[in-house]
């Protein structure tokens, strides 16, 4: 587990600048390799494949449990064999540590 899945998210309702390019790109490098910046920078999605429809829900409901335990919430889609999960911090309209942290503990889970 790398550092950023040990941390927690702290609330954030605006009033702070979202990381630049350079700091999401740093940031990037302790995620797994799915992981990429979307949106100009400004989000971070990964996709993930599974062996059936049980293994991708399952997935999706650890993944739920994660932001509700951060009180951070992605974006999620989802079909019979793989999950997409999107991670940005809507009040700043693009990328905090949250998402990482958030984006982390996704990997733990893999």
């Amino acid at each position: 587990m790398t550092e950023l899945s040990q941390r927690r998210c702290v609330p954030c309702e605006g009033g702070v600048k979202a990381h630049d390019l350079a700091t999401a790109n740093k940031l990037k490098q302790d995620l797994r390799a799915e992981w990429q910046l979307v949106n100009d920078g400004k989000a971070l999605r990964a996709t993930f494949g599974f062996k059936n429809y049980y293994h991708t829900t399952a997935f999706i409901n650890a993944v739920a449990y994660i932001a509700h335990r951060e009180d951070h919430h992605p974006d999620i889609a989802f079909g019979y064999r793989e999950a997409t999960v999107t991670w940005w911090t809507h009040a700043i309209g693009g990328l905090s540590d949250n998402d990482f942290i958030c984006a982390a503990k996704v990997d733990a889970l893999l």
